[in-house]
């Protein structure tokens, strides 16, 4: 943004203080430098906050779990009840899985805009616990099968909404404490709800019994927590950053809003949660094929019936509930100080996990085993804090229960269909021991992935404070009276897979300007055009049209909003008459079809050729033709931006000479116009304005005549013509 803007002195400003700002910003999500954790007590009665939004998710996160637990731990009765094979009740496992990370979707798109987490986490905690009391009362496998998908998809929730509420409801000086806190209680279930069913089995309860007892106690706990409310997105961190820049508290502004799927693309951008995204699905692909064989293991190995697999889930599990109370503040303490350690530590946690478990199983003592498992369970535990800092860290908040979902569905839905379909049957070859061995070899992966993201985290996090700063000097900007250029592309990386092809390009059109886009054969022009224009997205940097934030906006909105592209050689429908395709372009119009008549006979009018062959089909024409044609979707459109993508590619100077007359008419319309060539003599004779790119970068942004001064950068094959150009 700073070296995009027209006036010099905010120029300067911006560029003196963005160190500082990154700095403060930085240290407003909580990464100080030191590992000084005030104590929760402090922070809370200063920021004037209460206890019960963290106990109210606790308590649902807790309940949430009772009918999967419960149905892991009963898994061989509820199979003989019904007549279902060890691979149906996986299967069963799978589906549900499923279901919770497909739900965990539409509740991050309703949630998006509006915040109302409080009320989905309430409505959805009544689902699941009517889920878990019909599973006592289900008569057949189908019913069966009904209840665990209800109980899935209202259990969605948790994950989309749950963790980016607390965030929210906290500020990041108390959030790994109070998110360790948080996660400790779903621990605890492991605790809970398997002595529950050991309990209630010991006392002679049916396996329904067990499930119509729990699913009361889920419904209690949703009644008790029904004062939750949603605190709004981002009040103790973007707001607060936006405050940095007006140096006064800055209320939340809605800027140009991003559809769902626009975020999801955006979110995928950032390498962190890419790889995070990695890391869960090579997860999934071990951990719901392993929660089911270790069922049968203890089954079959050690011959437990379900009160004694019971205590045994719930003793393993114990564990994990002080460690993750205990470790909460150290986690929180290494965040503060660089959050590279926390990642490195997720890692490190998760490979010590997959190691007890697959060590364990290989014991021939059955407290040994224990104990072993109970280290793998509370290393798997202090993984998930650790990891959700990170990954909350990296995004805008807004995008969290995005990000959530996602990370859902690459761990259990993903990740937990190619481990069903890989593993199917490695039970029967190998035994449960040895599935379980198999098995931590995607673990062992899944760690490495995370421990990897070391190399982008502290990136990551700079370019949301970036990001947030960038807004608010915009907005302060606009309301001092500065003008802005119509487009602004600012720093703009952008890579095909591995490949980058733009490296920190600046570039910017103002209202009614004509610019040209010079380079060679490759050097990255086109692909600038594509992410002006959304057809692809950028890697890093932003795209701003008429001060908004269009960086990930999809290119349907950016032709509403009055962008258009005409791509050399391949910007008609060749099946369609002339007539047809000119209407087509008219689809940005809507419903006003005078306007689209308008356009239409405009072009007929510039283009004579065009109306004698208005019934004729497009790929029948010449490329001039084609290029009169395409040159139509903007009479027709009359949009403020036009990108031009090599118009003179392969035509006859006459015919050249017809389109250049009426790109100058377009623009003396009011259309800024980007004209991307790669002949220098055409392009200089239209414009003053010139940027040089070559291999990614610009080289040069400047006056046309300059550009001749500059024989580092043109060669022969541009110089040919240029002068003779210019001196017409």
């Amino acid at each position: 943004m700073t070296d995009t803007l027209h006036d010099d002195a905010a120029v300067v400003e911006v560029e003196e203080t963005q160190a500082a700002l990154r700095k403060a910003g930085r240290s407003v999500l909580g990464i100080t430098g030191d590992e000084n954790a005030p104590p929760l007590r402090r922070i809370l009665s200063e920021e004037g906050l209460s206890w019960y939004p963290l106990f109210a998710l606790c308590a649902l996160a807790l309940v949430d779990q009772f009918q999967s637990r419960a149905f892991i731990v009963l898994a061989p009765e509820i199979a003989q009840a019904f007549g279902l094979a060890p691979a149906a009740i996986a299967a069963f496992g799978s589906l549900q899985a499923l279901t919770l990370s497909v739900a965990a979707l539409p509740a991050a798109a309703f949630v998006q805009r509006k915040a109302r987490r409080g009320a989905v986490a309430i409505v959805t905690a009544v689902g699941w616990g009517l889920a878990t009391l019909c599973t006592g009362f289900v008569g057949n496998p189908f019913g069966l099968l009904m209840v665990t998908l209800l109980d899935g998809a209202s259990s969605g929730s948790v994950r989309t909404v749950h963790g980016p509420l607390l965030f929210d409801h906290y500020p990041p000086a108390a959030r790994g404490r109070m998110l360790s806190t948080y996660l400790a209680a779903t621990y605890a279930a492991g605790v809970i709800a398997p002595a529950s069913v050991a309990i209630l089995t010991a006392l002679n309860l049916t396996w329904r019994g067990v499930f119509v007892v729990l699913g009361v106690v889920c419904l209690a706990t949703a009644a008790a927590a029904s004062r939750l409310r949603d605190p709004g997105f981002g009040r103790f961190d973007t707001a607060r950053i936006r405050g940095l820049v007006r140096d006064e508290p800055v209320e939340e502004e809605p800027g140009l809003d991003l559809g769902f799927f626009e975020v999801v693309r955006r979110i995928w951008l950032i390498p962190t949660v890419k790889r995070v995204m990695v890391a869960s699905t090579l997860l999934g692909i071990m951990l719901t094929p392993l929660i089911t064989f270790m069922v049968f293991y203890l089954a079959e190995r050690w011959h437990q019936g379900p009160t004694a697999r019971a205590v045994f889930s719930a003793l393993t599990a114990a564990l994990a509930v002080p460690a993750l109370i205990v470790m909460g503040g150290r986690i929180e303490r290494n965040f503060r100080h660089d959050p590279s350690r926390v990642v490195v530590q997720s890692g490190t946690f998760l490979a010590v996990g997959v190691v007890g478990l697959g060590v364990g199983v290989l014991s021939p003592w059955f407290v040994g085993m224990g104990v072993l498992f109970a280290i793998g369970n509370t290393a798997f535990a202090l993984t998930v804090p650790a990891l959700a800092m990170s990954v909350q860290a990296v995004l805008p908040p807004a995008m969290r229960a995005h990000a959530a979902a996602l990370q859902g569905i690459m761990l259990f839905g993903a990740g937990s269909f190619v481990g069903v379909i890989f593993l199917s049957g490695i039970d029967r070859r190998l035994g449960p021991t040895g599935a379980v061995i198999a098995m931590a070899i995607p673990g062992l992966a899944s760690a490495a992935v995370l421990a990897s993201c070391r190399k982008t985290i502290n990136a990551d996090i700079d370019r949301v404070v970036d990001d947030i700063v960038e807004e608010e000097e915009i907005r302060k900007l606009v309301s001092s009276g500065v003008r802005l250029p119509m487009l602004a592309c600012r720093n703009i990386d952008f890579s095909y897979d591995q490949l980058q092809v733009l490296f920190d390009v600046s570039f910017s059109v103002d209202e009614g300007e004509m610019v040209a886009l010079l380079g060679t054969n490759g050097a990255g022009k086109s692909t600038l055009l594509r992410a002006i224009t959304g057809l692809g997205l950028p890697s890093s940097g932003s795209v701003r049209f008429r001060g908004a934030d269009i960086t990930y906006v999809d290119p349907q909105r950016r032709v509403g909003l009055g962008i258009t592209q005409i791509a050399g050689g391949k910007a008609t429908f060749p099946r369609l008459t002339v007539v047809e395709n000119l209407r087509a372009f008219g689809y940005g119009r809507g419903r006003d079809t005078r306007a689209v008549d308008r356009g239409i006979e405009a072009t007929f009018d510039a283009f004579p050729r065009l109306a004698e062959r208005r019934d004729q089909l497009a790929g029948t024409l010449s490329g001039g033709e084609a290029q009169m044609l395409a040159l139509g979707r903007a009479l027709i459109l009359e949009p403020p931006l036009l990108c031009i993508d090599e118009l003179s590619l392969g035509l006859a100077p006459k015919v050249v000479g017809e389109l250049l007359e009426m790109v100058r008419r377009i623009n003396a319309q009011g259309t800024a116009v980007v004209l991307v060539e790669q002949s220098v003599n055409i392009a200089l004779s239209l414009v003053d304005h010139v940027y040089f790119m070559e291999r990614g970068e610009i080289r040069f942004d400047g006056k046309a005549r300059d550009l001749l001064g500059r024989d580092d950068l043109l060669r022969s094959v541009f110089l040919e013509g240029a002068t003779k150009g210019l001196a017409r």
